[in-house]
C-alpha cells in the first residue's frame, strides 16, 4: 500500500455552547439579592493547522471522525463556564479544505504553523445577569448556547513545489529528480514508475536551493479522468514553474508538447499562464550534430533547452535557467 495519501474525507462536528446560568445571588444577610447567572462556555472549534513535518494524509486515513468538546454552563456569582476543546488537524501544506456535499471552498493551508478554524464551535449563551434592567430586576431566563456544527469535509493535497515536471510516463522526470537533488524515486524503463509526486530540493550555487516535484505521468484524456489522471493534474496547480519533459526520441516532439499543454487546459485554464520550459531528455542518444536540427522543430514560443541525466550533460544550464525563472516570477 502507498503511504503517500493525497485525499481523505472526514466528519467533523464542533461543539455546543453552554448554556447561560439563571442563579440569583444569594447569602446569609442578602436572602434576595440579584441576579448572577453567568455565561455558558464557548464550544470547541475544528481547527487546521499546516507542518512542514508532514507530506502525505495518511495520518487521517483511519481517523475519520473528529469532535471537539461541548463548552460547560455558567454557574452562580457570574462563572463563566468552561470551553470545549478545540480540536487540531495537522495537515501538511498546500492541504486544500472543501465542503463533502456542496463543494463549497472552505480553506487551504499554506504555511507552516498556519491555524485556520474550519468550523466554529457554538457560542455559550449569557447569563441572566445580563438582561437585568431598571423594571425587571429578576430576570428569570437565559440564553441557551449555540448548537454544535456538523460537516463533512474533503481534505485535497495539492504538493507545493517550485518547479513541477510535466510529461508523459518514461519520460525521464525520476531519473532528473534523482540526479539534481537527494531524492531516491524508483526508477525503471517502463510507463508508470511513478504512481506519486516525489519532491527533492535541488541545491545552487552559494548554498542556495529550490524544490522540484516530479508529477506522475500524464495519459492523453488524464483532464477526462483516464487512469489516475485527476489525481495527478491537482498537483501541478501548485507549481511555480512547469518544466515539461520530452525525450528527444520522441516521434514529434512539439506534438507531444502540444498534447500535454491541452490536458493542462482542459483541466485547468489558468494553468497556461504558469511559467514554462520545455526540456529535450536523454539527448545522450542524439550526435551533437542532430541538436540543431532537431531544435528547428521545437515550438517557438516557448525556452528550451537539451539536456541528458546520464551523462550530465547541460544539467548545470538547466539549473541555471529554472533558478533564473523562478527568480524572475
Amino acid at each position: 500500500m502507498s503511504n503517500f495519501i493525497d485525499y481523505v474525507k472526514i466528519f467533523c462536528r464542533s461543539g455546543n455552547g453552554g448554556a447561560g446560568s439563571t442563579h440569583f445571588h444569594r447569602e446569609k444577610f442578602v436572602p434576595k439579592g440579584g441576579p448572577d447567572g453567568g455565561d455558558g462556555g464557548r464550544g470547541g472549534h475544528i481547527i487546521l493547522r499546516g507542518s512542514k513535518d508532514y507530506w502525505t494524509l495518511l495520518h487521517l486515513k483511519y481517523e475519520r471522525h473528529v469532535f471537539a468538546g461541548h463548552g460547560g454552563h455558567g454557574s452562580g456569582s457570574r462563572s463563566f463556564g468552561k470551553d470545549g476543546e478545540n480540536k487540531t488537524i495537522t495537515v501538511p501544506l498546500g492541504t486544500v479544505a472543501h465542503d463533502a456535499n456542496t463543494g463549497e471552498f472552505l480553506c487551504e493551508i499554506v504555511e507552516d504553523g498556519q491555524e485556520i478554524v474550519l468550523i466554529k464551535g457554538g457560542r455559550g449563551g449569557q447569563g441572566n445577569w445580563h438582561f437585568r434592567t431598571a423594571t425587571n430586576q429578576t430576570p428569570r431566563f437565559a440564553q441557551p448556547g449555540e448548537p454544535m456544527i456538523e460537516k463533512d469535509v474533503i481534505l485535497e493535497l495539492k504538493v507545493l513545489a517550485d518547479v513541477g515536471l510535466v510529461g508523459f510516463p518514461n519520460a525521464g522526470k525520476s531519473t532528473l529528480l534523482s540526479v539534481v537533488s537527494a531524492a531516491k524515486p524508483e526508477i525503471a524503463d517502463y510507463p508508470f514508475t511513478t504512481l506519486t509526486p516525489n519532491l527533492g530540493i535541488v541545491s545552487y550555487r552559494g548554498g542556495r536551493s529550490f524544490c522540484m516535484a516530479d508529477i506522475p505521468g500524464i495519459i492523453e484524456g488524464a483532464a477526462e479522468g483516464k487512469g489516475l489522471g485527476l489525481r495527478f493534474l491537482r498537483h501541478i496547480e501548485r507549481n511555480s514553474i512547469l518544466l515539461f519533459l520530452v525525450p528527444a526520441d520522441s516521434n514529434d516532439i512539439e506534438k507531444e508538447y502540444k498534447i500535454l499543454l491541452g490536458e493542462l487546459e482542459k483541466y485547468n485554464p489558468e494553468l497556461l499562464f504558469k511559467k514554462r520550459i520545455l526540456a529535450i531528455s536523454k539527448t545522450d542518444i542524439l550526435g551533437e550534430d542532430l541538436i540543431p536540427e532537431l531544435e528547428k522543430t521545437l515550438p517557438k514560443n516557448i525556452p528550451h533547452i537539451f539536456f541528458s541525466s546520464i551523462s550530465q550533460y547541460n544539467i548545470e544550464n538547466l539549473k541555471d535557467l529554472l533558478w533564473k525563472t523562478i527568480n524572475e516570477l
